[in-house]
């Protein structure tokens, strides 16, 4: 069976945006950039929400975001290689290849998607995470911990739910950045 995997960058003090919704707050960093790059690679199918998935869009829908770097076309090919199920009740059609809308998030359905699957899965969005850590479906967390305070919104890890963790990854990037990966027991 395939993993469920939460991969999310977070500010020191636990947020994934600033007070004013941005997701930018993270200097360019090519070392993380390439963790990044293999993380996303080794998944075959990404989970988002709405806001998650046009956010990461344009890695398919503006070319020249890849013709910037080797890096940033490496990250471009894997991001559009994998398959996307975006939850929304809004969106009424993808933008991208390889994308499908489901309307709202259905535990059972991504129990199946996972027993399926012969490559992990990634999740991204810290509501969407949530609900997929208290539906008791994530396997692993991947936190990239930014050396910042934001005082932001949307917090990485959801406040309501008890989880033990194994650390099984780590690593510092000279940029202070901090790589955790846990498995949930």
């Amino acid at each position: 069976m395939a993993k469920l995997i939460y991969a999310s960058n977070v500010s020191l003090d636990g947020w994934t945006e600033d007070a004013h919704g941005g997701l930018d707050w993270g200097p360019p960093d090519d070392d993380v950039f390439v963790r990044i790059t293999t993380l996303m690679r080794s998944a075959g199918t990404y989970l988002y929400g709405r806001r998650m998935y046009e956010s990461l869009a344009v890695w398919e829908t503006d070319s020249s975001l890849a013709a910037r770097s080797d890096l940033t076309a490496d990250y471009a090919s894997a991001w559009q290689a994998a398959d996307k199920v975006v939850y929304s009740s809004s969106l009424t059609a993808p933008s991208t290849a390889n994308t499908r809308i489901e309307r709202n998030f259905d535990p059972s359905a991504v129990r199946d998607l996972k027993a399926s699957a012969s490559e992990d899965l990634l999740v991204g969005g810290p509501n969407l995470a949530a609900q997929a850590l208290d539906a008791g479906l994530v396997d692993e967390i991947a936190l990239f911990v930014w050396p910042v305070m934001l005082g932001g919104r949307k917090p990485a890890l959801a406040t309501n739910t008890r989880a033990d963790l194994e650390l099984i990854d780590e690593h510092r990037f000279s940029s202070g950045i901090v790589y955790l990966r846990y498995h949930l027991k």
